[in-house]
């Protein structure tokens, strides 16, 4: 670890900056066109429905329900979560390359991350950078989403991360802003090259 950088802990979203999640790829497998693909997600509120999941409500239920609501879109609303492995893709190896570099050179690994617990409970199996995390904090076990500023109290006290050593990475611009107003540093994630300089700035080497 650099010993003039004042950071000593890396926190990483897992859905876009290190696992490509798009509920797109699979829908693309279910509907002929864009123009119905976004239909779907708009009559459906799918975005803020599957929300819901990630703060801990349980899948089954939610495709009950949601199901129920919306019998039109019935077989889509199931296919999202039984076929939830179609939304993923292989990790970015960039920014698992990343990472790891941040491992070796000896700076505290986390992730946080809105991600369902069941949801997570499956996926995790398909990748193998685990290890690399001290820790990680999942939306869905704690009931809360991100950007609430619940969330990242939760990490600092369970892992005593002092916010004001700790840069955060996340696709989302809320989730970012949020942690900033919590004292970290943070970078609004688009791929591992454009991270790295971001990184260096703040006195990391990679």
């Amino acid at each position: 670890m650099s010993a003039t950088s004042a950071i000593d802990t890396v926190v990483f979203d897992l859905g876009n900056v290190l696992i490509p999640w798009d509920i797109r790829w699979l829908l693309r497998k279910i509907f002929d066109t864009e123009t119905a693909i976004e239909s779907f997600i708009d009559e459906a509120g799918i975005m803020a429905w599957h929300a819901q999941q990630d703060a801990g409500y349980p899948v089954a239920q939610a495709v009950a329900e949601h199901s129920e609501k919306h019998p039109q879109h019935a077989h889509a609303i199931r296919a999202l979560y039984e076929r939830w492995h179609d939304t993923m893709k292989p990790a970015f190896p960039e920014s698992v390359t990343l990472l790891r570099e941040l491992k070796a050179k000896g700076f505290r690994l986390y992730a946080l991350s809105n991600f369902s617990a069941e949801l997570f409970a499956i996926s995790r199996d398909g990748y193998d950078f685990w290890d690399a995390f001290e820790g990680i904090v999942l939306s869905g076990e704690e009931r809360v989403n991100k950007p609430d500023p619940r969330i990242y109290q939760i990490l600092f006290e369970r892992f005593a991360i002092t916010p004001e050593k700790a840069v955060f990475l996340d696709d989302s611009l809320p989730n970012v802003e949020a942690s900033r107003a919590l004292g970290m540093r943070a970078i609004h994630f688009k791929d591992a090259a454009g991270a790295r300089p971001q990184l260096r700035d703040l006195g990391l080497p990679v």
